[in-house]
């Protein structure tokens, strides 16, 4: 368990949480919440596959994730 170590992670980083996924999407929120710069997206109607199986909410969490560090937001 690296949990401890998650506040010592700089990069901007996206934590994806489903529904539908194994990983409980609670767990996932608040291990970006420990992220120096960790975001959370949640898909409501994904699974572990969200990049399939919850697209428009996924890939818009994505773009804007990716145009937010490209703007230096972070």
């Amino acid at each position: 368990d690296r949990s401890a170590d998650l506040k010592n992670i700089a990069v901007p980083t996206l934590v994806i949480g489903a529904q539908h996924d194994t990983m409980d999407p609670a767990y996932m929120e608040k291990m970006a919440k420990e992220l120096k710069h960790g975001r959370y997206l949640y898909c409501p109607n994904g699974s572990h596959m969200s990049l399939y199986d919850d697209q428009k909410a996924y890939f818009k969490g994505l773009i804007e994730f990716v145009k937010d560090v490209d703007s230096g937001k972070f």
